[in-house]
């Protein structure tokens, strides 16, 4: 079973990476980005990449897991923002 520490990571892991679903959903059907902030999702998708990094530095799968998944979604976000203003 795993320890109360990592239960709260599992779970913190899960919602903030889940968070990023409807809004990828939302922009590949609108096709619309226009109020989407360049600047903060540049930012956030480095950010989630060099976590993922790190996960993958310290050998975490729940890191890795979590930051892969969060940095396809905040990457697609990016791309549309990029091709679709």
């Amino acid at each position: 079973m795993p320890l109360p520490a990592d239960m709260v990571g599992i779970v913190a892991a899960t919602l903030t990476t889940v968070a990023f679903v409807p809004q990828a959903v939302k922009t590949w059907r609108s096709r619309h980005a226009r109020d989407l902030s360049l600047g903060m999702f540049s930012l956030f998708t480095a950010g989630v990449l060099c976590w993922l990094l790190y996960g993958v530095l310290i050998g975490s799968w729940p890191i890795i897991i979590a930051n892969a998944v969060t940095a396809g979604l905040a990457g697609s976000i990016l791309f549309f923002k990029l091709r679709y203003g």
